[in-house]
C-alpha cells in the first residue's frame, strides 16, 4: 500500500473540504443561517468519494462498490437535509440560533471555525474509503460482504427513520406532540443510531485491507459526535424547549440512541 499516495489523495480531499465549507459559510453569513453547514458536510462526502475514485489505485471492482455505497448513502442523506433546510431556509434551526446568542459578537467568527472543522472531520471519516481503495487485492474478503449487508441494513433503517419522523411532522394534529411511533418507539434517535451503524459498516469492510483497523476512528468519532457533542445533546436540548413535559416523557420511558425496549419510566424495562 502506497502510504504517501494516501496522504496526497486526502491532502486534495481535505482542500477541496475546507473551500467548499469557506463557501458555505460564506453564504451562511448572508443568509443568517448556520443550518446550511449540516447539508454540506454530508454532501462534501460525495466530492471526496470522486476524488478518491479517480485518483487510488486499488482493485477496481472493490473502489466500484465501496465508492458506489458510500455515494449513495451520502448523496441521500444530503437531499433530506438539503428538503428539510430548504423549507426554512429563512428561519435557522433552533441549536444554531441558540449558539448564535452564546456566542454574541464572535458569532460570525466562531462559525467560520466550527464550518472549518466540519471539513476536518469529513476527511476523518473518510479513512475507512482512503484504505479500502488502496486495497490490491483481487479477492473480496467475507468480512467486505458482512460490510455491505451491515451497511444496507443501516442504509434502510436510517432512510424510514427519517421518513416516519417527516411524516409525523406534515400532520397538523401531532403539533407540539412527540413521534413515538415505529422506529422511534425503539430510540429517541434511530435516524442517528443508523448513521453510525453506517460507518461501522465501512468499518468492518475495511477490515479485509492493510490497515483496516485504523478505520475504527470513524464509527468511534460519529458516536462520539453523536451523542456527545452536536446529535443527541442539541437535539434534546431543542425539544426540550419546544415541548417540555411530552418530551420528558418519552426520554424517561425510551432509549436515547440504541434502539432497545421501553422502561417503565422509573428507569426499568
Amino acid at each position: 500500500m502506497d502510504y504517501k499516495h494516501l496522504l496526497f489523495i486526502a491532502l486534495i480531499s481535505l482542500i477541496a473540504c475546507c473551500t467548499i465549507m469557506a463557501l458555505i459559510w460564506l453564504w451562511a453569513k448572508k443568509i443568517k443561517n448556520a443550518g446550511v453547514v449540516d447539508v454540506f458536510w454530508a454532501l462534501n462526502f460525495p466530492v471526496i468519494t470522486l476524488i478518491t475514485f479517480f485518483l487510488s489505485n486499488g482493485f477496481e471492482p472493490r473502489k466500484l462498490i465501496i465508492c458506489s455505497i458510500f455515494l449513495l448513502a451520502e448523496l441521500r442523506l444530503g437531499i433530506h437535509l438539503w428538503q428539510r433546510v430548504i423549507c426554512h431556509l429563512s428561519e435557522e434551526e433552533g441549536r444554531y440560533q441558540q449558539l448564535r446568542k452564546e456566542w454574541g459578537d464572535k458569532a460570525n467568527r466562531n462559525f467560520f471555525v466550527f464550518f472549518q472543522f466540519q471539513a476536518i472531520s469529513n476527511v476523518l471519516l473518510a479513512v475507512p474509503l482512503f484504505i479500502i481503495t488502496a486495497n490490491p487485492s483481487t479477492q473480496i474478503s467475507i468480512l467486505e460482504y458482512i460490510g455491505i449487508a451491515i451497511w444496507a441494513i443501516s442504509f434502510f433503517g436510517e432512510m424510514i427513520a427519517d421518513r416516519q419522523l417527516a411524516t409525523f411532522k406534515k400532520d397538523p394534529k401531532n403539533k407540539g406532540k412527540v413521534c413515538d411511533t415505529g422506529l422511534w418507539y425503539y430510540s429517541r434517535h434511530p435516524n442517528y443510531f443508523f448513521e453510525w451503524l453506517t460507518w461501522m459498516a465501512y468499518f468492518i469492510f475495511a477490515l479485509a485491507s492493510p490497515c483496516g483497523i485504523l478505520a475504527i476512528i470513524s464509527p468511534a468519532i460519529i458516536l462520539y459526535l453523536l451523542t456527545k457533542v452536536t446529535g443527541v445533546p442539541n437535539n434534546e436540548e431543542q425539544n426540550l424547549r419546544s415541548k417540555p413535559e411530552a418530551y420528558k416523557k418519552y426520554q424517561q420511558t425510551t432509549s436515547a440512541f440504541f434502539p432497545w425496549g421501553k422502561k417503565d419510566g422509573k428507569g426499568k424495562r
